[in-house]
């Protein structure tokens, strides 16, 4: 068994095509049936089911292909590791940002490779947390800073660096609840459209704590979008109230309301439990405590 031949079977099973592999793969059909052929022999079992032109992972390839992903992530990450262990000057960082890091956390992280890293490659997804965190487990991403009141618990997963923000209903500052000059309540607020990302179970059970029934999201938000910047945007160009984190609308003032949310959003970095970490994810690590220092002073 080589890794050249386990590479070939975990492309092989993404695409789930002998021509679309060996066209993935640069090889000849013949070869690529060759190398699969091979490496069933020495595994002793049959990877995939031939179903006419169609192929189907056997229940040992489904099993084969998880532990062969980790093999060939474990070699890339070996590989990356020799070219640019001396600084994680060079090679690739591949991060998840959910909404409310990724409107606060992309463009510190890109302005700083820019000026420091010229030759990195870093690659930003944005995703809520379930798709980030599926995206890290098939290690597409070397880490993900999301929502970790979203996660559920796992032993596959490792979080560190988590930090807490301030949130809260904000508007403009020239929003007729904002020129009141007194606290306002929960129904003040739901007199005009609402919008938030999609909230976690744990949130919500903190709104309808504080204000009663009518504070469930699913009747308090009107205005639902996985993009934090987006709907800070609608907040600003509207008479729409946005309840998210502070920090990522300066120019939005945060509403008096009675009884106090007095709320925080929490984020950490998140990463494989048993797997080698990128070289360059070391940059997120020592830079992410100084950009959050700036943004909880917000």
């Amino acid at each position: 068994m080589t890794l050249v031949q386990l590479r070939h079977f975990v492309v092989l099973a993404d695409v789930g095509s002998f021509v679309q592999a060996s066209a993935a793969l640069f090889l000849t059909q013949p070869a690529l049936t060759r190398s699969i052929q091979g490496l069933e022999e020495e595994l002793g079992g049959l990877l995939f089911d031939r179903l006419g032109r169609r192929i189907a992972l056997t229940p040992f390839g489904r099993e084969a292909l998880a532990r062969a992903k980790q093999l060939v992530s474990d070699a890339d990450a070996l590989k990356q590791a020799g070219k640019g262990l001396h600084a994680g000057l060079i090679g690739k960082l591949r991060v998840g940002l959910s909404s409310g890091p990724g409107a606060l956390l992309s463009t510190p992280l890109m302005l700083h490779m820019a000026e420091h890293h010229p030759r990195l490659q870093v690659q930003i997804s944005r995703g809520n947390t379930d798709v980030l965190l599926h995206a890290l487990r098939e290690q597409h991403l070397d880490g993900a800073v999301v929502d970790i009141r979203a996660m559920r618990p796992a032993s596959d997963l490792k979080v560190d660096l988590s930090f807490e923000l301030g949130a809260g209903f904000l508007a403009r500052r020239d929003h007729p609840l904002a020129q009141r000059g007194r606290a306002v309540s929960l129904d003040d607020v739901m007199a005009y459209p609402v919008a938030s990302t999609p909230l976690s179970d744990e949130v919500a059970r903190i709104l309808m704590a504080r204000y009663g029934p009518q504070a469930n999201p699913d009747d308090l938000v009107t205005l639902r979008c996985d993009e934090t910047l987006s709907i800070v945007e609608v907040a600003r160009r509207s008479d729409a109230v946005v309840l998210t984190v502070t920090a990522v609308a300066a120019d939005l003032v945060r509403l008096d309301v009675v009884p106090a949310l007095n709320a925080t959003a929490r984020f950490g970095l998140v990463t494989l439990a048993h797997r080698q970490e990128a070289p360059a994810l070391r940059i997120l690590r020592e830079q992410m405590p100084h950009w959050i220092a700036v943004f909880s002073e917000l």
